[in-house]
């Protein structure tokens, strides 16, 4: 190995154990002659009590695009710290891998038990890279555009008060779907299916379905389900222009205020962010695994286990 490969790091912050796995991290790639970078905010997390830094590496800022040029980004933590590197990595064109230091970690591709072996990999480049769709986001108000950005797992329409009825239109392709006063509407990926849409009612899409989800959150409204749309398709959140202001957050990184009357548009990503995989395995399977979904029907089980 030659001292020319990088990998940045993303660490979760306020974790003791993310000190230890950086070390050990750190460790095992300089002797792989792969050197580590860090953000300058990631790095002030892996100072010691005594004031040392966990490990040594190449600190740079945000502002310079600390992903570019690095063979992936090494995630610690759960799946909002790889969101975090996500948001780096995307513009980039760098993948991503997630080691789960967190509690479920659905994104994350190993468990903090195989965070060796997930180094040994990434030295030996046994892994493969797999595109995950995003959404791209505009927000208008009366005809001049106020924001634009972009999510991997989900945008979230909410109201802006908890006192307060979010009232919202949902158009699809122009055409309006329906209308009514709800907590907010959630349009997400196939990724974002198992996050925040799924707590709110949607359905699991596989990650290679091509589709949009939009799922109404809480809605006080007879016909309020959630909707499966064509990766093509235009979706729209229109508030009320006579009703309270609300809030856009994508990711539950990026937040923005939505003035009464502000038009929230989704379509799909025009860049995708990509994911480390380390071994071949159907969706399924880690469906299984992180939910911890009991796969033993019941005739098993009332015959303890006999197929009957």
């Amino acid at each position: 190995m030659t001292s020319e490969r990088e990998v940045l790091l993303v660490a979760h912050p306020d974790r003791e154990t993310t000190r230890d796995a950086a070390r050990e991290v750190s460790q095992r790639f300089a002797e792989a002659g792969i050197r580590l970078r860090v953000t300058d905010g990631d790095m002030l997390k892996l100072i010691d009590p005594h004031g040392c830094l966990a490990m040594p590496c190449t600190v740079v800022a945000p502002k310079d695009d600390p992903a570019r040029g690095a063979e992936l980004v090494f995630v610690l933590g759960g799946d909002g710290t790889l969101l975090r590197a996500a948001e780096l990595a995307r513009s980039a064109g760098v993948p991503v891998l997630g080691v789960n230091l967190g509690r479920v970690g659905f994104l994350a591709e190993a468990d903090s038990e195989a965070l060796g072996d997930a180094v040994q990999r990434v030295v030996a480049r046994e892994y493969h890279v797999e595109e995950r769709m995003t959404v791209d986001v505009t927000v208008t108000d009366a005809g001049t555009e106020l924001y634009r950005t972009w999510a991997l797992n989900e945008v979230s329409v909410e109201k802006f008060t908890r006192e307060r009825v979010l009232d919202a239109l949902i158009e699809v392709d122009g055409r309006p779907v329906s209308s009514f006063g709800c907590d907010g509407v959630l349009c997400a990926t196939p990724t974002g299916s198992t996050a925040y849409a799924f707590s709110a009612g949607g359905p699991i899409l596989w990650p290679d379905v091509e589709a949009l989800l939009v799922v109404p959150n809480n809605a006080h409204a007879m016909f309020s389900r959630p909707l499966v749309v064509s990766p093509s398709s235009v979706i729209s959140v229109g508030i009320d222009p006579t009703g309270p202001k609300a809030v856009l957050t994508c990711d539950g990184l990026r937040t923005f205020d939505l003035p009464p009357g502000a038009l929230v548009e989704v379509v799909c990503g025009h860049q995708p962010v990509r994911l480390v995989r380390l071994r071949e395995g159907v969706f399924t399977d880690r469906l299984v695994h992180k939910f911890g979904l009991p796969v033993r029907s019941w005739r098993e089980r009332r015959s303890g286990g006999r197929s009957v």
